[in-house]
Parts: structure tokens; sequence; C-alpha cells
């Protein structure tokens, strides 16, 4: 995973060391400094320096409250991450009383710019601008952020550890394994909901495209569909006969044990696992971001709430599969993407994806993340 990170976030040895300290530091000190801050705290994220090295900052819309901690800047904003989150859920709103105009696709707040970002087609700001005018939101809390490709579902039907289903209608549905859960006694792994509807069966993929043993089937499903709003999550109940691992496939590059679910920063450096592009690495951009996916002909495809946006490229069939940090701490399952990673870095602009927190996953089913010591 280290090799993956540096490679595809541009470190040498020495500045991977130094982000992982970051990035303990930043965890560390979050709810400290919330609770600290109050409301006046404006969020807390990494961010890189001009010499490759990477600081924690923190925001705040008072300097006089701010208290000084070692390794940690603090930055002054202009508006609470209360204001900032409640803009965001004016846009909400808005999207569940008339959904979103054509070409915009995703809302949510960004952290180091201390703005609400709208990311929308080329062309399409005159839509974006009567979206948010009729939310009732403070334009001055507004962003646009053009988007060069349109964000859809991560599923590959043309033809990473992957599985496959077989609904009959001579097509074959790729997607990957998340994480293995358990509930109770009960055998299982988390994916995206859009994988598979509840109580259809999923198979193992021997190799590309290749039906292997039935693993079980999706206990529970839900995605939202053309103008529907919701989660995309699921979990699949596999046979007792198959083994639980705590590790994510590493695709040659080494697995990587799960340890945990620590909730990463924004900035946060972290690799994800798919059985299509293999292991791939970014940051964490934005969280609680609403993504309106379309389909090949630009219709809606459902909109997708509570995603966390990364810089990780990913493709068709990887949905579904792993987010990890470098420190082993589960992240979630990728729902869907803009871009691809075919002849790019992540750094170079292979494109973004965006994951659904391992967290809500396992509240929401009752589950328990497989983990190791």
């Amino acid at each position: 995973m280290k090799a993956a990170m540096q490679r595809d976030l541009g470190l040498s040895g020495p500045q991977l060391a130094q982000y992982i300290r970051a990035e303990r530091l930043a965890s560390q000190q979050e709810k400290v400094v919330a609770r600290q801050l109050g409301r006046n705290f404006a969020g807390t994220w990494l961010e890189r320096k001009a010499d490759g090295s990477f600081g924690v900052v923190v925001g705040t819309t008072s300097m006089a409250n701010a208290r000084s901690v070692a390794g940690v800047e603090t930055r002054q904003a202009r508006h609470s991450l209360a204001s900032l989150n409640t803009a965001k859920a004016q846009l909400d709103g808005q999207h569940g009383r008339a959904g979103a105009p054509r070409g915009v696709y995703s809302w949510a707040v960004d952290l180091p710019s201390n703005s609400v970002v709208v990311g929308i087609a080329p062309g399409a700001e005159d839509a974006a601008i009567d979206f948010i005018a009729r939310s009732g939101l403070d334009a001055n809390t507004v962003r646009f952020e053009t988007m060069r490709e349109a964000p859809q579902r991560r599923i590959d039907i043309e033809g990473g550890r992957g599985i496959l289903r077989n609904p009959g209608d001579g097509y074959l549905y790729a997607c990957s394994i998340g994480f293995p859960v358990t509930k109770g006694s009960t055998k299982g792994f988390a994916t995206a909901g859009h994988c598979g509807d509840t109580g259809e069966i999923v198979y193992q993929e021997l190799s590309q495209w290749s039906l292997g043993v039935s693993l079980g089937s999706f206990a529970a499903s839900t995605m939202p569909d053309g103008n529907q709003t919701g989660p995309d999550r699921g979990w699949v109940q596999v046979d007792n006969t198959h083994t639980l691992q705590p590790n994510v496939y590493g695709y040659g590059k080494g697995d990587v044990t799960v340890h945990g679910s620590t909730e990463a920063p924004v900035g946060a450096a972290l690799c994800r696992s798919g059985r299509t592009t293999g292991w791939r690495c970014g940051a964490i951009l934005s969280k609680n971001q609403t993504v309106s996916y379309v389909d090949n002909a630009g219709n809606p495809d459902g909109t997708v709430t509570g995603l966390t946006r990364t810089s990780a490229c990913a493709e068709g069939g990887d949905s579904g599969g792993s987010y990890i940090t470098g420190a082993g701490q589960a992240q979630g399952v990728l729902s869907g993407g803009s871009g691809s990673c075919k002849g790019r870095q992540g750094r170079n602009g292979g494109g973004n994806s965006y994951f659904t927190p391992i967290n809500s996953i396992l509240s929401v089913y009752g589950l328990t993340l497989r983990t190791s010591p």
C-alpha cells in the first residue's frame, strides 16, 4: 500500500512517513479542537505545503477563541462548519422538492475553501445559479467546480476481489467486495447497494468474467433510481463454509490488514481496491457529498447522499470495493465516480470517486467489522 500511495500521491519515503504522523495528529486533535472552538469551529483538514510536507489546519470564525496546539495551524474562516452544513442541507432540500437540474452533479462542504462546492457540467452555470437561488442559499457560500465528465455508478457489464451476479438477462454484472463483516454468528461483507438487489445471489469471480462458486446473497441493499434520493449501501450474507479474512487485497502490492474503522479527516491519504483497476490512491476531498448520477444517455440515475469524495480514480466493476488508510483503518465502499484511471495517475487528473462511509453501513445494518489486532 505504501508503494501505491507514493505512486499516486507523488510522495517520497520520508514524505510518506511525515504524512502518517500528520494524519495521526489530525485524528487525535479534531474532536478536541471542535469542543474548544464550539460554534466558531470551521473544520479540520490536512494540507500539503510547498515543500511537500503535510500540516494539520483548523478553521475558526474567531481567532480570539483559538488555542495554540503544537503542529496545528489555526486559520481564520468566514463561515463556521455548522453554517456550511446548514447551507448544504438547503441544497439537499431543494433537490428533494424539485430534483437537480441537468448538469448539476454534486454538492458538498469543502473545508479548505470554506464554502459549499457545487460540481457542474461545462455550460451549466445558469442552471446551477437557478438551483441555488431556489434553495434560498446565500450565494456567497457557494463555489462552482466544473466536472468534465458526469459521475456514474461504477458497475461494469462489458467485461479487486471481484464478485459477479447473473440475473439471467444475458449479462454478467461485476462489482467488488468491500469489507468482511459479521452479524452475530452470520458471516458476510459490506459492498455497494447498486451491486445487487436484496435476495440476489452473488458469485465469486475466478478470473475476469468467469463465474466461480456461490458466495451467498444480498441480505439488504438500497440504491435510489431515476429521480429518487437515498444511500448506496448493502451487505451480502455468505455461506458459513467461507472464511472471512481481515484484509484488503493488494493486487501484488501487499495485502493490508484491517485494524478498525476510525474516520480519517479531509486531506487524508487513502487507497482503494477493486477488481478492475486494483490499487489506486488519493486523498479525501470532502465529506457528506450529495451526488446525482446519470446514465450513459445523460438521464437521472439516482441521487446518493452522505458520500465522501476522493481523488482516487476508479472504473466500472470497482464498485463496492474497499477504501482504507495506511494505518489499516477502513473508510468505506465505492459508490461511483467520474473520469477513469487509464494512462493517468490520480494526482495527474485521473478522476474522482465517491464512497459510502463504512461506519454508516455497520450502524444501519448492525454489523461488526472483521478486524485483526
